[in-house]
């Protein structure tokens, strides 16, 4: 009685309660693998024919060295569950598998057997070769993978982020440059009654947002490769004297100074130490400039060797120190010999720097001019006192002297301007 559930293999009489194989055109046809595997016809039925796999459930497809009894439905939900979860979310696994098997288990049977075991042997190979080529540049090009890492957040303090309004763990400010971009997508949705023209405009207004997002982000790069955000908080120099300690810092003249400020713009293209290094380099190239012009001075001179140039420019250096020597004396010499025609006369000691220039330029004799001098002055004196002037100019005082002596005495504060 026992007997009367089980199936037989109508080839090799075989039980097959546990797995058989059915063909779909002929009836009762129930083969072993074994015999469905070796092509075995009987009566009607051909290789070709249709089949269909029936299974009790209790089949073991790995056989008894498979670990933990896996049946063979159990099986087909876990090559099920791969390709619906993917590789590594076992727990998901284990769930559409059953309640019996943990993640452990399915991941440690799915490795053992589908990966190093025979069937992974013959579908994986040992050398999997890559396909994908690397048209990235190393070392910060303009593909260079760097480009698009995350930078770390910046080190400053709790209350120079709520002045900046930054916030650290996103990397983002309160208000971003162009700060409504997110308008263009904000009110978006693809729907299935859209027309061709409706849905490209949406396609527009994300590519501008792609745009306004990268120019965003080339702004951050920006600020923070330039420490713009150090500036201005106040802290650039200190963290130039930490980042370069002890290191002589080279002046800087004018000219570069203004080269700077011209090229500028080049900021927004160079990274900061690239706009440094070219600057660098057009130190170098000057300096190198003046060297040749100096090379070439020694060659036009009739200098060879570099050992004959320290006694050439010591030589200069004499020659250049005597024509200073000379035009100081001639100066001095030529000042000395201003006063020439009238140093000799007498009162000359009582005149002053500019008196002396005035006489020397009318050509007026020291005495006449204190003559004159005193009288003005002493007619003013009078005036202001309300006396009326009785004195008279001497008689070799011409209009022209007498306006000259009186804007002089007036400007060096002798007289008022009123009198004069």
């Amino acid at each position: 009685m026992a007997d009367l559930g089980k199936k037989y293999c109508v080839n090799c009489l075989s039980d097959v309660s546990n797995l058989r194989i059915r063909c779909t055109d002929c009836p009762d046809i129930e083969l072993c693998p074994e015999c469905f595997s070796a092509g075995a016809e009987i009566g009607n039925h051909r290789r070709w024919h249709g089949y269909q796999q029936v299974d009790g459930g209790r089949f073991a497809l790995w056989g008894a060295e498979a670990e933990g009894g896996w049946t063979g439905r159990e099986e087909q939900s876990l090559l099920d569950a791969i390709e619906q979860y993917g590789f590594g979310n076992w727990e998901d696994m284990a769930a559409h598998v059953g309640a019996s098997r943990t993640p452990q288990e399915v991941m440690d049977h799915y490795v053992s057997m589908y990966i190093h075991g025979n069937l992974g042997k013959a579908c994986i190979p040992d050398n999997i070769p890559n396909r994908v080529t690397d048209h990235t540049c190393p070392g910060g090009g303009p593909l260079s993978p760097s480009l698009t890492t995350p930078l770390p957040p910046m080190d400053i303090s709790v209350a120079e982020q709520q002045q900046l309004g930054y916030m650290p763990l996103r990397d983002d400010y309160e208000i971003e440059f162009d700060h409504e971009a997110e308008k263009l997508i904000s009110g978006l949705s693809v729907n299935y009654d859209d027309e061709d023209v409706e849905i490209e405009m949406k396609r527009a207004h994300v590519d501008m947002y792609v745009r306004k997002l990268r120019e965003r982000q080339r702004r951050k790069n920006i600020a923070r490769d330039y420490n713009l955000v150090p500036a201005f908080l106040g802290k650039d120099k200190k963290e130039k004297e930490r980042e370069r300690p002890g290191a002589p810092k080279r002046k800087i003249i004018k000219e570069e100074r203004e080269q700077r400020a011209k090229l500028r713009p080049l900021c927004q293209f160079m990274a900061h130490r690239e706009f440094e290094d070219f600057f660098d380099n057009m130190h170098k190239e000057r300096v190198l400039r003046a060297k040749v012009r100096e090379l070439q001075r020694y060659r036009r001179n009739g200098i060879t060797r570099l050992d004959e140039s320290v006694e050439y420019e010591a030589a200069r250096h004499k020659r250049e120190k005597r024509k200073e020597n000379k035009s100081s004396k001639r100066g001095k010499e030529g000042k000395d010999g201003e006063f020439a025609a009238i140093e000799h006369l007498t009162g000359f000691e009582l005149l002053s720097d500019r008196e002396k220039v005035l006489c020397n330029s009318l050509n007026l004799s020291p005495t006449r001019y204190l003559t004159v001098k005193t009288i003005i002055i002493k007619d003013h004196l009078q005036k202001r006192q309300g006396v009326p002037a009785k004195s008279r100019l001497p008689g070799y005082l011409d209009k022209v002297l007498k306006r000259r002596i009186l804007n002089f005495l007036t400007e060096s504060g002798w007289i008022s301007r009123d009198a004069a």
